[in-house]
């Protein structure tokens, strides 16, 4: 049954709201207590996350706790999902490296701002849509290098190396490490098993403790308690400061964002497409609907305030917004409890966040990158066709390799091509020369047979006419000897004309008027009628000349034939 007109209105409107908006009008006490419990557990899991992405993406461990809170804040309040938890996430600890190695903080500062604006017109835009349909191939390529990579900048602290400074490439990576493996203190590797195992294993015990703070706080513990010689947080970054941030709007050059164009653009498809993701997968574990246009206007705006107090780059994360909705979280009111959990942490006990080791942070990252890792689905999908395997590994190489931003463009246009290939062999462009068994639309056995006509030449057109069945097209109709004195194309196959496909039948339409030959088109689909109407082809052509019925359309060519013949002429003239 469909919903009255007068409703349709109110719809769309709520459709442009973000989801606090809506799913406060029945709130009750009983949701607020369930979102208060998911939102204080889902805050308490994201402590040590934040903490340590800040710290793989070569930034304070504050970033990270100030992008939890103030992200995870904005997105509930803006976003368009019921349940998504923001903030830091292993996607971006690659290209941030590479930012603040590149251009310095205040370089990421103006790349995040950037990319903020950029899902912000996106949103506007209504691409929400669109951005999530990123071919798998790509997005496991790139996932999986970069779990690889989040892993192999962890070796240092979970085999307490002396390097100094990780290299931003894979490969320099594994150099220093291999430099260094005469300076591994012993202690760090059995502070970093014990966090992953406990991170395993918690689980068994109880799922009401997250296992990653249960992991912080007993290494912590036991590494002050019996004095280890591990490197910690303290010693590294000094004094962590326990206050909100200030307000700091980053000095933005011409030359500066010109630079930065390429990392910002990377930011914001890597945010728009986690972002979807998350919500997609938080719709199917609670039954619900996002809004995407509405989500990444709420991630753009996140990360355009972020950046101004210290943050770094956020957006959806599964882990945690799963995490959300196991707990019980109903609203986007657990996202903002989350966020006020982990304020309170940060302003009340932040100070004591210095005396975690190092070994612990790598242990936890760890765990993060053999989850994102995804190798199961990498393994299988090897086992694709040799197109979606070349766009994986090409990717994958790339990003483990070359540049973030580089892989995901390469892998795109790569899969596009792989696409546009695909849909050019559905597409079959075919003489007729007898119409009859073949015909599906043939008339009945006791009927007539259709006829082409002497001087009539009949083409097929089976499936979408764009550029990528343009070659078998030019290819079909370049085989002619000479041009007949009517060409008719059955069309009704076609469901997509594009502009090359408008330009060969104009270039063929005008090619008739200067050699004498006429052009029929038959039973094109409404759709791409439209699309040649707007195009004005019908002048070309001629308005006659676009035919609804097949039988109609070769009644007409056998009139050109017969008007062109001069011995059929005479014979009409003498009777």
């Amino acid at each position: 049954m469909t919903a009255p007109p007068s409703s349709r209105p109110s719809k769309r409107r709520s459709a442009q709201l973000p989801k606090i908006v809506t799913t406060l009008r029945t709130y009750d006490r009983e949701t607020f207590l369930a979102d208060v419990t998911a939102g204080t557990i889902v805050g308490v899991v994201a402590l040590p996350l934040a903490i340590a992405f800040a710290i793989a993406s070569g930034v304070t461990p504050q970033a990270g706790l100030y992008t939890a809170i103030i992200a995870g804040a904005i997105v509930a309040l803006l976003g368009g999902s019921r349940v998504q938890i923001a903030g830091p996430t292993g996607a971006f600890v690659v290209i941030i490296y590479g930012i603040v190695h590149e251009h310095g903080v205040a370089g990421l500062t103006i790349a995040t701002v950037m990319a903020g604006v950029i899902l912000v017109v996106f949103g506007l835009a209504r691409l929400g849509s669109v951005i999530k349909f990123i071919p798998q191939p790509v997005v496991t390529g790139f996932t999986s290098a970069i779990a690889l990579i989040i892993f192999m900048s962890q070796m240092r602290d979970f085999l307490g190396a002396r390097v100094e400074v990780m290299p931003a490439g894979l490969l320099a990576q594994v150099g220093a490490i291999a430099d260094a493996i005469g300076t591994i203190n012993p202690w760090a590797p059995v502070i970093a098993l014990a966090t992953t195992l406990t991170i395993i294993y918690w689980p068994r015990i109880s799922v009401k403790v997250p296992s990653p703070f249960v992991a912080l706080i007993a290494t912590t513990a036991a590494v002050q308690l019996l004095n280890l010689p591990v490197e910690t947080i303290g010693s590294r970054f000094g004094v962590i400061d326990a206050s909100f941030p200030e307000f700091h709007f980053p000095a933005i050059s011409l030359e500066s964002a010109r630079a930065l164009v390429a990392p910002a653009f990377a930011i914001a498809m890597l945010g728009g497409i986690e972002s979807l993701l998350s919500a997609v997968v938080a719709d199917g574990m609670t039954g619900s609907r996002h809004r995407s246009n509405v989500e990444l206007i709420g991630q753009g705006v996140a990360n355009i305030v972020t950046p101004m107090f210290g943050g770094i780059p956020a957006t959806g994360a599964i882990a945690r917004t799963a995490t959300n909705i196991r707990s019980g979280g109903r609203t986007p009111v657990s996202a903002l409890v989350h966020s006020v959990t982990l304020l309170l942490i940060t302003l009340f006990v932040g100070k004591w966040v210095a005396l975690i080791p190092m070994a612990t942070v790598a242990g936890i990252l760890v765990v993060v990158a053999y989850h994102m890792s995804e190798w199961r689905a990498f393994r299988a999908m090897l086992r694709a066709p040799q197109g979606d395997v070349a766009v994986l590994l090409t990717t994958f190489g790339l990003t483990a390799f070359v540049d973030l931003t580089v892989a995901l463009g390469v892998g795109m246009v790569l899969a596009s091509f792989l696409f546009m290939r695909q849909m050019s062999a559905v597409t079959e462009v075919r003489a007729i020369t007898h119409l009859g068994d073949d015909d599906d639309d043939a008339p009945d056995t006791d009927a007539p047979q259709r006829r082409v006509p002497d001087g009539v030449a009949v083409y097929e057109i089976d499936g979408p006419f764009f550029f990528g069945a343009a070659e078998a097209f030019k290819e079909t109709i370049g085989a002619l000897a000479r041009p007949p004195r009517v060409l008719v194309f059955r069309m009704r196959k076609v469901d997509l004309l594009d502009a090359t496909a408008l330009a060969l039948l104009r270039d063929l339409a005008e090619k008739g008027r200067r050699e004498g030959f006429t052009v029929l088109i038959a039973e094109l689909p409404p759709e791409p009628m439209a699309t040649l109407l707007d195009a004005r082809l019908d002048e070309l052509v001629g308005a006659d000349n676009l035919i609804e019925d097949f039988d109609a359309a070769l009644a007409r060519a056998a009139e050109f034939v017969s008007l062109a013949d001069p011995a059929a002429r005479r014979s009409s003239g003498r009777a």
